[in-house]
């Protein structure tokens, strides 16, 4: 495992716990097999705020930026 993903791993640590799951599921599942720029992708998801991306998965409500919405669709929501 590289140091990249030791960090992703450990910024996917969230205070709250519906998130903490989510991302934990996302992390054992997918995590070995995103490239490069999916993982660019996910690192940018991760510096939102707790809040905002819980209103985002579960309220549907907008994150301002099509790329980080349409990533968390296609990669993370499907584990909600």
């Amino acid at each position: 495992m590289s140091i990249r993903h030791n960090q992703i791993k450990w910024q996917c640590r969230r205070g709250l716990r519906e998130l903490d799951l989510l991302f934990r599921k996302v992390i054992i599942e997918q995590l070995d097999s995103f490239e490069n720029h999916e993982l660019d992708l996910l690192e940018q998801v991760l510096k939102y705020e707790d809040q905002a991306l819980f209103d985002f998965i579960f309220k549907e409500e907008s994150l301002g930026d099509f790329d980080h919405e349409k990533f968390i669709l296609e990669k993370i929501k499907n584990y909600v």
